[in-house]
């Protein structure tokens, strides 16, 4: 008796997770399953996959942040079943979101900083192309109202990072962008205001180039379409790209003129998952005013219940990474953003001194004047037996996660490395990386490479 319920029972007991049969056949990967399993088994599967990912922690390429208080977990976990595009059923939700663009408003001295707009985006890439709409939009209004085509629309900026070339596809705008040089790798006041014109529907000048992490000098750029407009009459807008330094700047560096205290500046994108220290998935975009946003670039529905504007390329979005946006607006302030974000600057210049005294490479950019990071070449004129590639595949062996990779037009020839610094890299963990780079360079002095090499220009080598 006692041996027959054992086996009526023996397919419900929690046998070890490897023993079972789910985690004992190949379970099907492009073709969709026929039969539900267990959970705790595919559970493991998926997270045993995840494995082979590295370690985040580790991984110096990215913008986005890594480390977040357990705090933000916990609320991220009681939003993962609010939409917060739903904002008859989720209003707090909303009024959150609301709170947050108008506090970036404040936070970018915009002169209608209770009643300007703005919204959450999936990501600094989708409020930038918002911002670029917006421009595209008035700068058509203001051409048909005078009676001009509006058919060759066109669009100046630096070396950017690829959203931008995205929105010029995307939405037909002549992209203008501005080439780097050896002595020049940022957009110059001069450059951009040379290739302005009638068609201009703006300039953008970026706060931390993806290539180089430098701030783009708005400014500057902005002084000089003032000279254009008072010499031609053409009045052309400027939209800050801020994806990073949008929440740098007016922590570590709060005299800094790139934001709405330049009249010229209509409107600004950033990247919440970045600097603003949120998790991956928010962004953000306000417009100095709420004139400087067409009306007829805004929707209203009312199927998910009340009258509802929306201004987005998404529709239904999580609303966890909103709250942890304003978790950390609330949690940090001014004073707590400055002392996370002035520690980065700090790292990253100290791990920019060990990298110029490894006598192989030349440091770029050193952690002053822009993003907190690091951007090094190999020296000129020396006979390396490596290329940056090399080092970069050799620190994954550690873990680490260092990009090596070409500058854009016209400097295609120079090939670099930049490590970011981000809330949670400290200056244990710049050490330890500066240990693993020397013992890269033993590596390469006791095997060189070998294979055929092209001396560069920038004294980096390409492979043949």
């Amino acid at each position: 008796m006692v041996l027959h319920q054992k086996d009526s029972v023996r397919s419900t007991l929690l046998n070890d997770v490897y023993a079972s049969t789910d985690l004992g056949i190949q379970v099907p990967k492009y073709r969709f399953p026929q039969k539900e399993q267990r959970p705790r088994d595919i559970y493991q599967i998926v997270h045993d996959e995840l494995m082979l990912d590295g370690n985040s922690r580790q991984n110096l390429a990215t913008f986005c942040q890594t480390w977040l208080e357990p705090e933000i977990a916990r609320l991220m976990d009681e939003c993962l079943d609010k939409n917060m595009i739903d904002k008859d059923e989720y209003p707090q939700t909303a009024e959150i979101e609301a709170r947050c663009v108008h506090m970036l408003a404040d936070l970018w001295n915009s002169p209608e900083a209770a009643n300007t707009l703005g919204c959450s985006t999936t990501g600094s890439s989708e409020a930038a192309m918002l911002g670029g709409l917006a421009m595209k939009w008035r700068w058509r209004e203001r051409r048909k109202a005078a009676g001009k085509p509006v058919d060759k629309p066109n669009l100046v900026c630096g070396p950017v990072q690829v959203c931008w070339h995205k929105f010029a596809r995307y939405w037909d705008v002549e992209l203008r962008e501005i080439p780097m040089e050896r002595d020049r790798l940022i957009l110059s006041a001069e450059e951009a205001v040379a290739r302005c014109d009638e068609n201009t529907i703006g300039v953008v000048p970026t706060l931390g180039v993806t290539f180089t992490c430098q701030y783009e000098p708005v400014a500057a750029v902005c002084a000089a379409l003032d000279t254009l407009q008072a010499q031609t009459g053409l009045d052309i807008p400027v939209h800050v790209d801020g994806a990073s330094g949008g929440f740098l700047a007016p922590f570590v560096e709060p005299d800094l003129a790139w934001d709405f205290r330049l009249e010229r500046v209509k409107s600004i994108n950033a990247s919440g998952h970045k600097f603003g220290l949120a998790p991956l998935g928010v962004g953000w975009v306000v417009w100095r005013e709420a004139a400087e946003l067409p009306e007829d670039l805004i929707f209203r529905v009312n199927y998910l219940g009340g009258d509802m504007p929306t201004f987005a390329l998404n529709f239904s979005r999580p609303g966890g990474q909103i709250i942890a946006q304003y978790y950390n607006f609330l949690r940090l302030g001014r004073e707590g953003y400055r002392k996370v974000h002035q520690a980065c600057y700090d790292t990253a210049a100290y791990l920019g001194q060990a990298l110029g005294k490894m006598g192989p490479f030349t440091v770029i950019y050193d952690g002053r004047g822009g993003i907190p990071a690091v951007t090094w070449s190999l020296a000129e004129g020396g006979r390396h037996n490596f290329t940056l590639y090399d080092l970069s595949d050799r620190l994954r062996s550690r873990g680490w996660q260092v990009p090596a990779y070409s500058m854009p037009a016209n400097c295609q020839d120079m090939v670099v490395m930049r490590a970011l610094v981000r809330h949670g890299f400290s200056r244990d963990l710049a050490d330890l990386l500066v240990t693993d780079l020397g013992r890269c360079l033993a590596h390469f002095d006791k095997n060189p490479v070998t294979r055929p090499l092209e001396h560069t220009e920038a004294g980096g080598y390409s492979h043949a």
